[in-house]
């Protein structure tokens, strides 16, 4: 599996497209990112799947999250 990846995500506050490039090395991680455009943070879930060698990424908005 290569070990960095480029991906496209879409704000979820404002739509802006945002380039991210991922490092899979540390497997799976949970981090936020600020949108370019608007300035809010963004919430990415990155799980790693080495077994079938595919990353799967989950964006949403801070405010979304279930504590």
């Amino acid at each position: 599996m290569r070990n960095y990846t480029e991906r496209k995500v879409k704000c979820p506050h404002c739509g802006h497209s945002i380039g991210i490039t991922l490092d899979a090395s540390n497997g799976s991680q949970e981090f936020y990112d600020d949108c370019p455009a608007c300035c809010h943070a963004i919430h990415l879930n990155m799980t790693v799947d080495e077994r079938h060698n595919s990353i799967e990424l989950f964006v949403d908005a801070d405010d979304e999250q279930v504590f």
